[in-house]
């Protein structure tokens, strides 16, 4: 198969350079050229492109996940550096959406590139195989469609668009570099325009803005039911349009009215919208679209101001007053929550306007997306996967349809005189009750009603993608509590999986895992553990309910308890005669972050935000994550000085440079914003690999797991020999947190913090170089942790962190 090594990205607009710098993040070097302004000489001929470059590292979010990884892009242009072409493997063209200047361009670029070399277009919405039309035969074998969503390194769907000519060998290399070096999520689209995700993607917001003029429901209204309540992202509606752009939707509009005749070509963008964007109404690109931030007075949080469409003045938001949606709010169950609000689980309720509004918005998405088959893909299977990966909906239409129940919602379209789409009368004809059904024998554990077909087929997946509740149905759970599970993930490995909300470490998961790593438990008959789940966060940290209520009642006891129970759980993880890898991803904070020090090694998604953040409450790192920091101060201080006494070390320059930076990162709640920077900060070691696809964590975590079992693994030995840093130390940190408090930078409560933190990470007020044990700083760490509950600022913090997801500065 074809290997990428290096790639050239052809236009350095907001998308080239955007792929470009997700393709450095993959440590992939390229090209990235744009035109030769007028005028121009010297080295202001790459004017436009070091722009593009420039606009990427400054972006927000930020497309670099290291700044320093920029250095994969070389920039250039079109007239001096077209020759370089010849030294890539992949050619991806992303100039202005003009079938000319596209076809001008790759003349240039066909005259310049070594046979064999793959090209493709990232056009949203050009006929892929018409750019290419009249090229010759070898350029046409490797011409195809890869359409990125933005911004690439977030969003990640990527629809491959093959061409009737295109080799399938080169897109089947594409598709897997794209898979395991770009973490992207590839579909299969057909030659359509807008291809599948912006083609429902945009009936779906067109047919929601008819909706919302129709029934005068305001912009807030909207986004209070087209957000989480039915499964989408919490930036719903027309918020999303603010991140996107409206420009953009615009556009992509604009390609389907144009070039799309369909049975709902009666959509339009409404004239608020037209009048929105003849102001430059654009979204936050343009500091104001549905919605607009106000600058708030001193020590008062921003505004967000919201758009009355009638009459395109802005006003405070107003909270949307649905009572059906606050119930629904406490089902967790997708389907669940749209029964009720659709009301299937009784009569529809007289004057519900939430209930008719959904029902309507739903009813007909999934009419359209059933009369999309086989004109825009072959399967149900590509077009949930792209508006999964596409638009971060939790369920595709298909799935959606499924959990409020196809034949229920059937039979009301018909009552209620609605058109029905021929492809679901087929599916329900057929005997079938639903799209999808499990299948625990298949990779994916599922499988999917294939219309052409009129069979049952397994849901496919490339070798290596697999998931927790895949593991669950294929081998079953060994045991479970309220808040963790041991799976059985095969070839003698244990998945310890967290399943409480937003997986908080409480008492069950602490138990679970106890019980599991010591010998007797359930952990016997392994060899090896994978800590890891399916959810979003890998876990927000401890249960800071529990302790708040705990430390108001003066229960020292039951919270020295607590703490101690956690120390026992990452040290069982620590000193585990069998491997544990962690395998963490998106939020790993505080206790998760802890936990994943203390294990054998670690497997991270790439998009890992981890940090030790306790302090931002009031509190330290009480469960071993000071004393970790601090070996890894010591080891690194050690390396770089060379063979010494404890006490040369304690008082040598590289002692203090590394413990200057462990303190930095706990006291001031540093938290890294990928994996490539919880490296730089200590939270992951140099061997510790990184996987870009999230769907592919578990696999490399079992593999890693399974590999330090072959090695002969050796468990680590509890340290009794730690030279402490000390008094001398302990006091430079101390006058670095007094320095910082008459600069203004923190508060009186936070320099009592940064002292606790120093004396614990110094090992106490001790001379330097002193040998003490990683007992005596877990002893230390959970004194001065017990100390701080009971202080009336901390518990301040706790409460205002519970009640506004915010931190508060005392």
């Amino acid at each position: 198969m074809k290997r990428i090594h290096k790639v050239a990205v052809l236009g350095a607009g907001t998308m080239g350079a955007r792929i470009a710098a997700h393709f450095a993040n993959a440590g992939v070097p390229s090209y990235l050229l744009d035109i030769v302004p007028p005028d121009a000489d010297g080295a202001t001929r790459n004017k436009i492109a070091a722009a593009g470059l420039e606009a990427a590292k400054k972006s927000k979010p930020a497309a670099f996940m290291d700044p320093s990884l920029a250095r994969f892009v070389t920039v250039g242009n079109f007239e001096d550096d077209l020759k370089k072409l010849a030294e890539v493997d992949w050619i991806i063209e992303a100039v202005v959406e003009n079938l000319e200047i596209k076809r001008t361009l790759l003349k240039k670029v066909e005259a310049i590139r070594k046979p064999g070399t793959i090209i493709t277009t990232n056009t949203s919405g050009l006929p892929v195989g018409k750019i290419a039309e009249g090229f010759s035969d070898d350029f046409r074998r490797s011409w195809f469609g890869t359409h990125f969503f933005n911004p690439p390194r977030f969003m990640r769907l990527l629809e491959i668009i093959p061409t009737p000519e295109a080799d399938r060998a080169a897109i089947d290399a594409i598709s897997q570099f794209c898979d395991l070096r770009l973490g992207k999520g590839v579909v299969i689209a057909k030659d359509t325009p807008n291809f599948i995700g912006n083609r429902i993607g945009t009936f779906s917001v067109l047919n929601v803005m008819r909706l919302m003029q129709e029934m005068d429901f305001s912009i807030e209204d909207v986004d209070a039911l087209t957000g989480q309540a039915v499964g989408w992202p919490k930036s719903a509606t027309f918020r999303t349009i603010d991140l996107v752009g409206l420009d953009i939707l615009g556009h992509v509009v604009s390609n389907m009215t144009t070039n799309v005749h369909d049975e709902r070509s009666d959509l339009k963008l409404p004239d608020f919208f037209n009048q929105m964007l003849q102001k430059k109404w654009l979204g936050d690109k343009t500091k104001g679209g549905f919605y607009k931030k106000v600058k708030a007075g001193e020590g008062k949080e921003d505004e967000r101001l919201a758009l009355d469409w009638k009459t395109l003045e802005y006003h405070p938001r107003q909270k949307p007053k649905f009572p059906a949606l606050d119930m629904a709010k406490n089902l967790e169950d997708t389907g669940a929550r749209l029964r009720m609000l659709l009301g299937l689980e009784g009569n529809p309720q007289k004057g519900d306007k939430a209930g008719a509004f959904l029902w309507t918005a739903l009813s007909e998405l999934w009419t359209y997306a059933a009369n999309r088959l086989p004109e825009i893909s072959d399967t149900i299977v590509e077009i949930d996967r792209a508006m999964k990966l596409g638009f971060n909906w939790d369920l595709g239409p298909f799935e959606l349809w499924d959990a409020v129940g196809v034949e229920t919602t059937v039979s009301r379209m018909k009552k209620e005189g609605k058109p029905v789409a021929a492809n679901v009368e087929k599916l329900l004809a057929s005997g079938q009750k639903s799209w999808y059904a499990d299948d625990p024998q298949s990779p994916a554990g599922r499988k999917y009603w294939d219309l052409a077909k009129a069979s049952w087929e397994p849901v496919e997946v490339p070798a290596g993608v697999w998931s927790v509740t895949v593991a669950k149905k294929s081998n079953g759970v060994v045991k479970k509590n309220s808040g963790a599970s041991i799976i059985d993930i095969g070839d003698g490995v244990a998945c310890i999986e967290f399943h409480s909300k937003m997986n908080i470490l409480g008492l069950d998961i602490i138990g679970l895992m106890n019980q599991t790593l010591k010998p007797g438990g359930p952990g016997d008959n392994f060899d090896a553990f994978v800590i890891t789940n399916d959810a979003t966060n890998f876990s927000a940290g401890a249960n800071l309910m529990l302790l708040l209520m705990s430390a108001q009642e003066e229960e020292w006891d039951e919270v020295d308890l607590v703490i101690k129970q956690f120390q026992n759980a990452t040290q069982a993880i620590k000193f585990s005669p069998k491997p544990v890898v962690s395998a963490p991803f998106g939020l790993c904070l505080g206790g998760g972050t802890e936990m994943s020090l203390h294990a054998a090694a670690r497997q991270p998604h790439a998009e890992l935000y981890a940090g030790l953040v306790e302090a931002g409450v009031g509190l330290l790192p009480g469960g071993g994550g000071c004393k970790e920091m601090l070996l890894r101060a010591i080891d690194g201080a050690a390396a770089a000085h060379g063979k010494s006494s404890g006490e040369a070390l304690a008082g040598s320059v590289e002692m203090l440079e590394g413990m200057k930076k462990a303190f930095e990162i706990i006291a001031t709640v540093k938290v890294a914003t990928s994996a490539h920077e919880a490296r730089g900060l200590g939270f992951l070691s140099d061997s510790d690999r990184i996987t870009m696809n999230r769907d592919r964590v578990l696999t490399d975590a079992k593999t890693r797991a399974l590999e330090l079992v072959r090695a002969g693994y050796e468990p680590p030995v509890p340290r009794t020999d730690i030279p402490a840093p000390g008094e001398n130390l302990l006091a430079a940190l101390k006058m670095a947190a007094h320095l910082m408090r008459q600069g203004d930078f923190i508060t009186d409560y936070e320099v009592k913090l940064a002292g606790k933190i120093a004396e614990v990470l110094c090992g106490g007020n001790v001379t330097p170089g002193t040998p003490v044990s990683e007992q005596y700083i877990l002893d230390l760490e959970r004194e001065t942790f017990k100390s701080l509950c009971g202080e009336r600022k901390t518990q301040e913090r706790i409460q205002y962190t519970l009640k506004t997801g915010k931190t508060l500065r005392n």
